[in-house]
């Protein structure tokens, strides 16, 4: 239920910080105004709600369940600050796809009380190399429009990892490419020059930058040195296991618009112990997820502990918060979340001077958090 109510604090408005008070009517930002009552300091932090464009599961539930699994991954990582996510599958049979697609498209029409909302679904796969699987089960094939019309009729497919070096792939971007659908390049032993070729052809972004791919080399630079040089977009996850702060820092350099991603699994907000990855059973263990030969399978992250990861590797508050809402929202073309605006979507998060949350608003509603 959305409620009519007035936040006060310091806000990272679409314009920069402002402290003052954000009033929120009918799931929607009202107004911003400057200025603290009485005068008092701001002892906490208004943000953008977090947008995660790479979900798998979380509560112990796999997206790839199908069923009501979405409702029940929206509702925790809600109560983590997002406010909004993709649903992402796996690399499956086809008959496996089209059934959770089919779940995924009913469930995205409505969103879930108390749950983010789902903006639509990142197909991770099936159209990887199967020489660059990852966590990713052994069922990759050669994408097929006809198969990919027959997906996107079932559910809102916003994004599509791939890998461009499979014969027909660049053709298949240039086509999805043009009708709206987010191009991403992943699960690929692709060249430097064939990523660049990608681009040109109209893929826009790099899945889980640096896992996954052909790594950068001085001679051979690969799919990650195309990203490197000619990337404004890329999805990273920071939860600072996956990717070295170094390397982080690197890309951060190199790509303007890098966006941070969790790459969560079931696993996420449960304890130590065995879970669900698509076909997989994977296992949770000090702070990470990993298929029985130790491969990372996904993490663990939630969005507000990604938040404190780019504070502790000395990104400042406002520049970190972009990476987490601004960017993956405009990447995205949604112009009316992950920003503080007047007519945005009152989608929210507010955090004490510790970065840990104190309140998370999802189009007006708020949702109850882990410790309440």
């Amino acid at each position: 239920m959305t409620q009519n109510l007035t936040l006060q604090g310091r806000i990272l408005t679409a314009s920069g910080w402002m402290d003052g008070r954000v009033h929120l009517a009918d799931g929607r930002i009202a107004a911003i105004d400057a200025g603290l009552a009485s005068g008092r300091q701001p002892e906490r932090y208004i943000l953008p709600g977090f947008i995660d464009l790479h979900v798998h599961g979380g509560g112990g539930v796999d997206i790839m369940e199908g069923g009501n699994a979405i409702s029940h991954v929206a509702r925790l990582h809600a109560r983590f600050g997002t406010t909004s996510l993709l649903a992402t599958t796996m690399t499956a049979p086809p008959a496996e796809i089209s059934r959770v697609l089919a779940d995924l498209g009913r469930n995205c029409k409505e969103r879930a009380p108390a749950g983010a909302r789902v903006l639509g679904v990142h197909l991770e796969g099936p159209y990887i190399n199967p020489g660059k699987l990852g966590a990713q089960p052994d069922d990759a094939c050669q994408a097929a429009m006809a198969q990919i019309d027959a997906y996107r009729a079932l559910a809102p497919v916003a994004l599509i990892t791939l890998a461009p070096e499979i014969p027909g792939h660049l053709d298949i971007i240039r086509t999805l490419s043009a009708q709206g659908v987010r191009m991403q390049m992943g699960h690929t032993l692709g060249s430097y020059e064939q990523a660049v070729e990608a681009l040109q052809h109209g893929a826009s972004g790099f899945t889980h930058l640096f896992n996954a791919m052909t790594g950068l080399h001085h001679r051979e630079p690969g799919v990650v040195g195309a990203a490197l040089a000619h990337a404004e977009y890329a999805e990273l996850i920071p939860d600072l296991l996956h990717v070295h702060p170094g390397a982080i820092r690197t890309a951060l350099r190199a790509i303007p618009r890098l966006y941070c991603v969790t790459d969560s699994t079931a696993a996420a907000g449960m304890p130590d112990g065995e879970y669900k990855l698509g076909s997989h059973s994977v296992t949770k263990c000090m702070g990470g997820v990993r298929l029985a030969d130790g491969t990372l399978a996904g993490s663990t992250l939630t969005m507000d502990q990604a938040l404190r990861n780019l504070v502790q590797i000395g990104l400042p508050l406002a520049d970190a918060s972009h990476r987490l809402s601004l960017y993956p929202a405009d990447y995205l073309g949604q112009s009316e979340r992950g920003r503080i605006a007047t007519g945005a979507w009152a989608d929210i998060v507010v955090m004490d001077a510790d970065l840990n949350l104190q309140h998370v608003y999802v189009e007006g509603e708020e949702i109850g958090l882990v410790d309440a």
